[in-house]
C-alpha cells in the first residue's frame, strides 16, 4: 500500500488522462479532459498523503517496533500518548501520537490488517494498542488482567 498502489494508480490514471488529451479529445465532451487532469492530480496528492507516510508496526509486551522499510526503531509503550483511527478511509489508517519525538517524528500512521466485514466498526488493533498502553501506564491493571 505504501509503494506499489500509489505508483500503479497514478501511472494508470495518468496514462488514461494523457490518452484522453491526445487521442479521444475530439470525441469527448469539452470539459472532460480538464476534469480528468484535476482528478488525476487531486487523487495523486491524496494517495501520496495517505500512503507514502505509512509505517510497519509490531508490538510486544511493552515496546512498539516501527519500520519505514529501511530503518526500524523501538519505542516504549509508555511513550504513546494516544491511538486514533480514521474510519472514513477504507484502509482505516491508525495514528499513534508519542509523548516524545522519535526518529520518525511525534506521530506515525500505519495500516492495520484488512478485514472483510467491518467497514464502519472500530478496528480491533486500535483497542489492543490502547489496552497495551493502559497496562504499561497502570501496572496494577496488568495484574488484574492475569
Amino acid at each position: 500500500m505504501k509503494f506499489i498502489f500509489p505508483v500503479i494508480w497514478i501511472s494508470v490514471f495518468g496514462l488514461g488522462t494523457l490518452s484522453l488529451w491526445t487521442t479521444a479529445r475530439e470525441n469527448a465532451p469539452p470539459k472532460l479532459p480538464g476534469i480528468f487532469i484535476i482528478a488525476w492530480m487531486g487523487g495523486g496528492v491524496f494517495l501520496l498523503w495517505v500512503c507514502a507516510g505509512l509505517k510497519r508496526v509490531r508490538m510486544d509486551r511493552d515496546t512498539l517496533y516501527i519500520s519505514n522499510f529501511r530503518q526500524e526503531i523501538a519505542v516504549p509503550l509508555r511513550d504513546v500518548e494516544s491511538v486514533t483511527e480514521n474510519r472514513w478511509i477504507n484502509i482505516h489508517p491508525v495514528t499513534i501520537v508519542f509523548r516524545r519525538t522519535t526518529e520518525f517524528g511525534d506521530r506515525i500512521t500505519f495500516m492495520p490488517p484488512s478485514r472483510v466485514f467491518g467497514a464502519w466498526s472500530p478496528h480491533p488493533v486500535v483497542e489492543e494498542l490502547r489496552s497495551a498502553v493502559r497496562s504499561v501506564a497502570y501496572p496494577a491493571a496488568r495484574a488484574l488482567e492475569v
